[in-house]
């Protein structure tokens, strides 16, 4: 349970640090940029972390983000909704390593603050369901 607990607390300081930059209204390339690359390091910590919820917690064992994403859905974590739109921010961050294509890097962007709300509430419901 500890390293658990030690996963949760790695997703949510990337979720803050994703939040600071998904919130500014007008960002320049750089801001844009970098909140990009806030996303992909805090998408991979919070489905990191939903895989270790899932093996300890449910005695789950996923491999991928995407069956990651099933599998909450399964255990009531995700509404059939929410696994969808999860599963598309799968497909944004495997796009993340195309940013240097600027068509790519605005598509990702405009998906950012959707992505953070979803990524903030699956690991609020994680940890509730560990207290």
């Amino acid at each position: 349970m500890e390293r658990l607990q030690q996963r949760f607390q790695a997703a949510a300081n990337a979720l803050k640090a994703f939040k600071k930059l998904v919130m500014i209204e007008t960002p320049d390339d750089i801001e844009r940029d970098a909140s990009i690359q806030r996303f992909e390091f805090t998408f991979e910590a919070c489905w990191k972390a939903a895989k270790d919820y899932l093996f300890i917690v449910e005695g789950l064992v996923c491999g991928s983000p995407k069956s990651v994403i099933r599998s909450c859905r399964e255990v009531g974590l995700f509404n059939e909704d929410e696994a969808i739109a999860a599963l598309s921010m799968v497909d944004d961050r495997n796009l993340t390593v195309h940013t240097y294509n600027e068509e790519v890097a605005i598509k990702i962007y405009k998906n950012l603050s959707h992505h953070y709300f979803l990524l903030d509430s699956w690991l609020s419901r994680m940890t509730e369901k560990t207290e």
